[in-house]
């Protein structure tokens, strides 16, 4: 009798273990996971140098800090600018999460490998990320029809990029652009942006499909944009080319030109507009 007991209890008990085996509790956040862990798609050349953010060789990987939330969250994949040469990972990055956290909101801070002579490895970083996200939505408690991006400076050319280039199932739900590159024609586009991403000479068809205002169609997904009208940094009329060409599309798309702060002030309190930036921001989120 007691071997009987012992092997129903063995039964009964064995699919439970395994059943919290296959839960594996969220780590505590905020996480790193990298890229790319059965091989990276691309490559820039610069892998095989060893990793070293000092040396701008960045090992492709997203931080994730997530809210305290009773049901499914939005997220935002956070793309730092940085010219396709650098990248500002704290004030363009890492410093927004508690601002998207207390709204509720899950924040993944992308760390891209620069271009240097590939200009499909920042876009399939950035696209990486986003299935990920989307992959463990379950997981880390994220509704996965409402991914969006973000992007400051080169990041937010990076984001429109994600945004007017992705597959369908990769497409985010909204973009965040802050003082964006976004053009790569030569008289308005940010020259650095343009020869670290594209190269000296890039072809006519490369510089029109990275000109993301061309790109806009109707399965853009709607933007808040915000810039500085005394930007020497990325002219201005980038970010208007792209709200005029979300509202041909009759995209809701939302624009903010503050009257000063020049470029990259990111979530910087010194930055003049600060609070009303962040209060714009806040209720554009609401509205969807």
């Amino acid at each position: 009798m007691m071997v009987l007991c012992g092997l129903l209890f063995m039964f009964f008990a064995c699919p439970i273990v395994r059943s919290q085996e296959k839960a594996a509790p969220v780590p505590k956040s905020p996480f790193t996971i990298d890229l790319w862990e059965k091989g990276l798609p691309n490559s820039n050349g610069m892998e095989a140098q060893g990793y070293d953010d000092a040396k701008y060789n960045f090992k492709p990987c997203i931080t994730v800090y997530l809210p305290k939330a009773t049901r499914p969250a939005k997220a935002v994949v956070v793309c730092p600018g940085g010219g396709y040469a650098n990248l500002a990972m704290n004030h363009e990055g890492h410093d927004w999460a508690p601002f998207f956290n207390n709204l509720g909101i899950a924040v993944v801070v992308l760390k891209y490998r620069m271009p240097n002579g590939n200009h499909e490895v920042p876009f399939s970083d950035a696209c990486e990320a986003i299935r990920l996200t989307k992959a463990h939505a379950r997981e880390w408690n994220i509704d996965p029809d409402m991914v969006g991006i973000m992007g400051s400076s080169a990041g937010g050319h990076l984001a429109s990029t994600v945004a007017t280039h992705a597959p369908k199932e990769l497409r985010p739900a909204f973009q965040i652009l802050f003082y964006p590159v976004i053009t790569m024609n030569k008289e308005e586009t940010h020259i650095g942006s343009r020869l670290n991403l594209l190269g000296e000479n890039p072809t006519e068809e490369m510089e029109k499909s990275y000109s993301n205002e061309l790109q806009v169609d109707s399965s853009t997904p709607r933007a808040f944009i915000a810039l500085s009208d005394d930007d020497r940094g990325v002219k201005p009329v980038n970010s208007v080319k792209y709200y005029l060409a979300l509202q041909q599309q009759d995209i809701p798309a939302a624009l903010y030109i503050y009257p000063s702060g020049g470029h990259g002030w990111g979530i910087r309190e010194s930055f003049k507009y600060h609070i009303e930036m962040l209060m714009e921001l806040r209720s554009w989120l609401g509205t969807f």
